[in-house]
């Protein structure tokens, strides 16, 4: 089935075809924004930014792709500001924007809010975050900046993935993405955030070749290092989490000593483990990756709604 007029909410749905026509139609807009600020696609649409966890980048992110298209924005962001603190419920919530809007991004603290927000409601959904369980647009993102690096056609892409894995949605959606190509994976973690048992039968299926390892040298072998906070918001126990926190720090002499053509992206945003002495040198490409999300979410949110290229 293919993506379009679908919501998007696993990284899972996605056919190595879907991703093609994905990747391609990202670069198209990229290239058209050049030369325009506004492309003018979308003035009779809506998009609804539901977003009752905190978030920076991607509902900005969203909200930018939806205006360079011509499109309008309405939004409510946090629990506290929603009638969700009178006591209404999610879905009750829900229906009221499916007769406010044509589309709608949800980020929930909750793992499956946006499949409930899917089957509650006729508008497209796309789930912009839920809980510890995935991130698909921020996945794709994250493949598009791959792509334009050169790695995905590259044989020997192999790609090392620092910080929380147990937690890490951003990781469980990239991973499963680039199950679809060769590739080979490393998990860096402490053993309590290690990958969760879902994922690693779900390489296994894929005959995916990964490793996970607690040794942050494992960096130095890898094309690609792709590094995330590890996540407060997740532990019950705030001495946990202070074991944990700074367990990896990437810094400017680690990075000097690894392979040449690494890049070092990070979902953002960053506390200590990426040092920001990192950050004028070539293997950074976080703020790029940021600025992909742009073009990645303009093209889902065209096919989401059927409107083609011009």
């Amino acid at each position: 089935m293919s993506w379009r007029k679908q919501s998007i909410l696993s990284a899972q749905q996605f056919t190595p075809t879907d991703l093609a026509e994905i990747l391609e139609m990202s670069r198209a807009l990229e290239a058209m924004l050049r030369t325009r600020r506004n492309l003018k696609l979308l003035d009779d649409y809506i998009l609804a930014t539901l977003f009752f966890e905190p978030s920076t980048r991607t509902r900005l992110s969203f909200e930018a792709a939806m205006h360079r298209l011509g499109g309008r924005v309405i939004s409510t962001t946090g629990v506290q500001f929603s009638s969700l603190a009178k006591g209404e419920t999610l879905f009750d919530t829900l229906k009221m924007v499916e007769s406010y809007s044509d589309i709608c991004a949800i980020r929930h603290s909750v793992e499956g809010a946006s499949t409930l927000a899917a089957r509650s409601i006729k508008i497209p959904v796309i789930n912009a975050g839920d809980g510890a369980g995935e991130h698909p647009t921020q996945g794709l993102l994250d493949l598009y900046t791959i792509h334009k690096r050169g790695y995905l056609t590259n044989d020997k892409l192999s790609i090392a993935f620092v910080g929380d894995i147990r937690y890490g949605r951003t990781i469980h959606s990239l991973l499963q993405l680039l199950s679809h190509y060769k590739v080979q994976m490393t998990f860096i973690s402490p053993p309590e955030l290690a990958l969760p048992d879902k994922y690693r039968r779900l390489l296994d299926a894929a005959h995916v070749a990964w490793q996970e390892t607690t040794d942050i040298a494992a960096l130095r072998e890898a094309n690609v290092g792709y590094v995330t906070r590890i996540q407060e918001e997740r532990f019950t126990d705030r001495a946990e989490y202070e074991r944990f926190k700074d367990a990896y720090i990437i810094d400017l002499e680690l990075v000097n000593s690894c392979r040449k053509d690494l890049i070092v992206m990070h979902p953002l945003p960053r506390l200590s483990e990426v040092a920001t002495d990192l950050d004028n040198h070539p293997a950074a490409v976080y703020f790029e990756q940021a600025h992909n999300g742009l073009y990645v979410r303009m093209a889902l949110i065209l096919g989401l709604l059927d409107v083609p290229l011009p």
